[in-house]
């Protein structure tokens, strides 16, 4: 039956019918028209897809420049003449501007839909935003490293400067510098490369307690443990003689050497090499494994033939990490190294530093470009033996244990457990120890212990009160300070896609990768001068110190709140922003409290690092301005060894403390905050 007749003869019984409300008149003429609106839907519904996909239209008016019009029936245009009909939803008309080819004539497509979709990036910003976070970057990365760039060229330019790449202490630093560092690349690789494959790939137990104290090293000071390491070894090591094991006296140091600080080096970068394998080894696909292991291979050849090809470019990663911040440590070398006359290019910076003349500051933007070149060196050569190296890997991923170990469990978990305790435990031991006895070199017995110098560190010394104090101002200043920045470049970031986002995050990230000591320089050469508009000069003030530690720690800031805002939901702030809301007041009222637990994270993050910083504050202290690394590496060059284990002791507790507390805070955090967990 043909829908006109349908709804006539429907007219002609409501014509007859007895008089009805109106409501039953509305009713009636709204089922009288379900049909007839569910067949013009499906037509509208196929024309919108026809024309969505490129089709041409059926009348073929094709060269027509009006907007499209759909043809009905003729018998269902006559049955709804009258009635006027809602435009489709999420949809609009527009039209297409006329392209020509050259081998056709005009081509013209009559229109087509866009179709609504998520709010697109940057949408909803105040104008200011973009501005103040380039502002911020471009003072805290881009001018510093221009001075620094800039002062290199003049050094060359002038003769005066340059003349230091010919001495022969510079041709010496280099070589040191280039040993220990690689050596130190070879220990890292060894030692996390073990712990992340038995980790990520085994079935041990206490995989998190186990995580936690291997990335101690990391957080703990470098010149704390190297202090730490010299109360262990020698001939004067209290723990040593209270054990009957100490060396004759007059026997040599054996950390005093290259090979030592080498040692060193491995062990404090080897938490760098453990995160970057194990977080690789975490986005294996396990099909793999259980293939061959079904196939009957056994558990050498599995790791041989399958795992170990698939971690190379995490173990690439992580030795050119390792490598990098070797070139760059200042801490290590100087507690080793200048005892025994062993010079690197950070170390040989800071006594170019020491003996101030007229072409110094030319020397050191020479040495630190030389410094900076090595860095950019080690990750072109990463890149290069990670070119051809590019997986795509296509399978289910988890944490599932890929080898079951057996009866060799217990021996696995004995000898790791057995490393953390030689690497960690006892060179800690060795630094209280040394804490409790009035003099170096004197033997802990319940008649020799003392906790004098403790007393005297926290109640009489007056340079470790300032420093203390210095420390907890700095550290304080610069995780709120980073926090308000990183709040609104955080929200930058996630929200903006482009060169320009990337090219911020690139800025960010080079101050965090460059060596201390480099950035140290940057901000002295631009900042030596007063400042333009007000005059006055902040060098040898704290707050070039301060300045430093922004620059240096804003990628550390910007990494928590940065992955909790890539988390969050989007349509939780297009509400608040189709509601009426501002954007402080969305940023008040609905982001913040989401990105709270993150936020504290990266507080606690950049509190934890700046607290202990030496290698850039080693260049920019001056009288009233020590930090509590430069106090204890101070203490231990003049002599009081058992003061500087004392402080040294106090700041390994706070570390910690502070870890801790993160690790309870964990399930609050968003995922990758936390090293250990990561």
């Amino acid at each position: 039956m043909r829908v006109s007749d349908e709804i006539a003869r429907g007219r002609r019984k409501a014509t007859h019918a007895p008089a009805v409300d109106t409501d039953a008149e509305v009713r009636s003429g709204s089922r009288m028209l379900e049909r007839p609106l569910r067949v013009l839907a499906k037509a509208r519904c196929w024309q919108w897809l026809r024309l969505a996909s490129g089709g041409a239209k059926d009348d073929g008016s094709e060269g027509e420049r009006g907007p499209a019009r759909v043809r009905l029936p003729k018998e269902l245009t006559r049955a709804l003449r009258g009635f006027d009909l809602p435009p489709p939803p999420y949809a609009d008309e527009v039209r297409v501007p006329e392209t020509r080819s050259a081998k056709a004539g005009p081509r013209r497509r009559s229109s087509y839909f866009r179709f609504r979709g998520k709010r697109m990036s940057g949408v909803g910003e105040p104008a200011w935003l973009l501005a103040f976070v380039c502002g911020a970057v471009f003072l805290l990365s881009v001018l510093p490293l221009i001075h620094l760039g800039w002062a290199g060229l003049k050094g060359l330019e002038g003769g005066e400067a340059a003349s230091v790449l010919l001495e022969a202490a510079t041709f010496a630093a280099l070589r040191n510098t280039l040993v220990a560092a690689a050596g130190g690349m070879v220990i890292s690789l060894v030692v996390g490369a073990l712990f992340a494959f038995v980790v990520a790939l085994t079935d041990i137990r206490g995989k998190l307690a186990l995580s936690f104290a291997f990335m101690l090293p990391m957080m703990i000071p470098p010149q704390v443990t190297a202090l730490a390491w010299v109360e262990m070894s020698g001939p004067s090591s209290p723990l040593l003689k209270t054990l009957g094991l100490a060396p004759p006296l007059g026997s040599p140091q054996p950390l005093y050497s290259l090979a030592g600080i080498a040692l060193l080096l491995g062990v404090q970068h080897a938490p760098l090499v453990f995160l970057a394998i194990k977080a690789g080894l975490a986005t294996h696909p396990r099909d793999g494994v259980e293939a061959a292991r079904l196939s009957g291979a056994s558990p050498w050849r599995v790791f041989r033939d399958i795992v170990l090809p698939l971690a190379c470019p995490a173990l690439i990663a992580g030795g050119a990490i390792a490598f990098i911040s070797g070139i760059g440590n200042f801490g290590i070398p100087a507690i080793l190294g200048i005892p025994a006359s062993i010079e690197t290019l950070p170390t040989l910076i800071f006594a170019k530093f020491a003996s101030f003349g007229s072409s110094t500051f030319g020397e050191i933007a020479v040495l630190s470009t030389i410094i900076a070149s090595i860095s950019a060196g080690g990750l072109l050569l990463q890149q290069r033996a990670l070119k051809g190296r590019d997986y795509r890997l296509i399978g289910l991923t988890g944490a599932r244990a890929a080898f079951t170990l057996g009866r060799l469990r217990i021996a696995v978990e004995t000898l790791l457990w057995g490393t953390l305790a030689l690497v960690l435990v006892a060179p800690l031991l060795a630094l209280v120890a040394s804490s409790l006895v009035p003099a170096y070199g004197v033997p802990l017995t319940l008649h020799t212990v003392s906790l004098q110098a403790y007393g005297e560190v926290l109640f009489r010394q007056t340079v470790t009160l300032t420093a203390l104090k210095n420390s907890v101002f700095l550290a304080s200043a610069a995780a709120v300070g980073l926090l308000v920045i990183a709040l609104p470049a955080g929200y930058l970031l996630a929200a903006r896609r482009g060169r320009v986002a990337n090219l911020l995050a690139i800025l960010i990230e080079i101050p965090y990768a460059l060596p201390g000591i480099v950035l140290a320089v940057a901000f002295i050469l631009a900042f030596a001068a007063p400042l333009p508009v007000i005059g006055v000069s902040i060098y040898g003030t704290i707050w070039i110190i301060l300045a430093a530690y922004l620059s240096s720690f804003f990628a550390v800031s910007l990494k928590p709140v940065m992955s909790a805002f890539l988390q969050m939901d989007p349509s939780l702030e297009e509400a608040a922003r189709l509601a009426g809301a501002g954007f402080l007041r969305r940023m008040r009222d609905v982001l913040l409290p989401l990105v709270a637990p993150a936020a504290g994270a990266s507080v606690i993050l950049v509190f934890l690092i700046a607290a202990n910083e030496l290698t850039v504050s080693a260049l920019l202290w001056s009288a009233g301005t020590q930090t509590l690394g430069v106090a204890i590496f101070n203490l231990d060059d003049s002599g009081s060894s058992n003061l500087a284990s004392a402080l040294s002791v106090l700041v390994v507790a706070v570390v910690i403390g502070l870890m801790a507390t993160l690790e309870v805070l964990a399930k609050y955090l968003p995922e990758g905050v936390l090293p250990w967990r990561n």
